[in-house]
């Protein structure tokens, strides 16, 4: 028996590889990407005071490496815009008599706002604002004898308390859908060929096309009742705030949940039975909990494991869940993750129903 095993391992080669080449990838893989120290937060500047020791400060704050100017804005309203888009995470708000107070020695102020959604950025951000404040103090006391400092100011927006349960739950709801709509579309067609019912299908006159839609549809579904579940548990046992439109949420949501949907059938029409298919699914799952911004803030990544997190569609669709919740955010802001998604799902599908054969190996 246990020499028959060793030899069913040994034909079995695609299996043998993924068992033995994806914790090789996974672990170079991981090791390299996942880091916990948030740096380059992209960051705007509302520059009122317009003078040498405000752009002193701003080049002072970029130099600690937590801030990456990306643009200079002309006020605040402009601020939100560019954070319910998702193009900064932190804001340098320095009034028009910041100068006036330096030269006169009396403390000057400047504001940090700090996208709090993610606590771990956000912390990162307050810490490096707060030591450049008190960094910048010590400068102007030994220089001017004892007089005059900088006060900086952090605020947090959308999450003020910095509670993780705000972060992590709208999150939640894209990984689990990930999880179970990709493996549960992995094994859809796998499990017809084992179950002897393929042959059938095979010889009805439905197209390909129409045998894949008709796999994703109730899985759509089941889908959206999970999106329901997650939001009424987290309201009620988390207080997670609902900011914004549920109904933007379920729009954002059907070209997510097909496009995984598509990443399942893809996996499915190219493994022979449901153990592979379960193997390459978690090969999937794993890089897309991981390297989306999950749990791990992408900024805090190598270009390159943003690179590889940009490709993955639950990248996108856990901006808009986090934009749609806790900021409020609309449609008109979440169009580019829209399009990426969108995008993804007709590709993924069209690839799957590319790669099915309707024929009996």
């Amino acid at each position: 028996m246990l020499w028959k095993e060793f030899i069913q391992l040994g034909r079995d080669r695609f299996t043998l590889a993924m068992m033995t080449g994806i914790p090789v990838v996974q672990i170079a893989l991981f090791g390299y990407a996942i880091q916990t120290e948030v740096r380059h937060l992209p960051t705007v500047v509302v520059d009122e005071s317009r003078s040498a020791q405000s752009r002193s400060m701003v080049t002072t704050l970029e130099n600690t490496g937590n801030f990456d100017i990306v643009a200079e804005v002309g006020d605040r309203d402009a601020v939100r815009e560019w954070f319910d888009g998702g193009r900064a995470r932190a804001a340098v708000i320095i009034p028009p008599d910041f100068a006036r107070d330096l030269k006169r020695r009396r403390p000057a102020s400047i504001q940090v706002i700090i996208d709090a959604a993610d606590p771990l950025s956000a912390a990162a951000g307050i810490s490096a604002g707060s030591q450049v404040g008190a960094a910048q103090s010590q400068r102007l006391v030994a220089a001017t004898g004892g007089a005059g400092t900088i006060d900086v100011r952090v605020r947090p927006w959308y999450n003020p308390g910095l509670r993780s349960a705000v972060y992590i739950v709208p999150g939640i709801i894209g990984v689990l859908l990930s999880m179970t709509l990709v493996v549960i579309a992995s094994t859809a067609v796998v499990r017809e060929r084992e179950r002897g019912t393929l042959e059938q299908l095979i010889v009805t006159p439905i197209s390909k096309t129409s045998l894949m839609l008709g796999k994703i549809v109730p899985f759509l579904l089941i889908g959206y009742v999970q999106v329901t579940v997650i939001l009424l548990v987290g309201r009620l046992l988390f207080n997670i705030p609902i900011v914004g439109s549920v109904l933007d949420l379920y729009l954002m949501a059907l070209p997510f949940n097909v496009a995984s949907l598509g990443v399942g059938l893809l996996v499915s029409s190219a493994v022979q039975n449901q153990a592979q298919a379960m193997q390459l699914g978690f090969l999937y799952l794993l890089p897309n909990i991981l390297l989306s911004g999950f749990m791990f803030p992408r900024e805090a990544m190598p270009e390159a494991a943003q690179w590889i997190g940009a490709a993955l569609p639950l990248t996108y669709f856990l901006r808009a869940l986090r934009g749609i919740l806790l900021k409020g955010v609309g449609l008109a802001d979440l169009w580019r993750d829209f399009a990426a998604l969108s995008g993804f799902a007709v590709v993924l599908v069209t690839l799957a129903v590319m790669r099915f054969r309707k024929t009996v190996e």
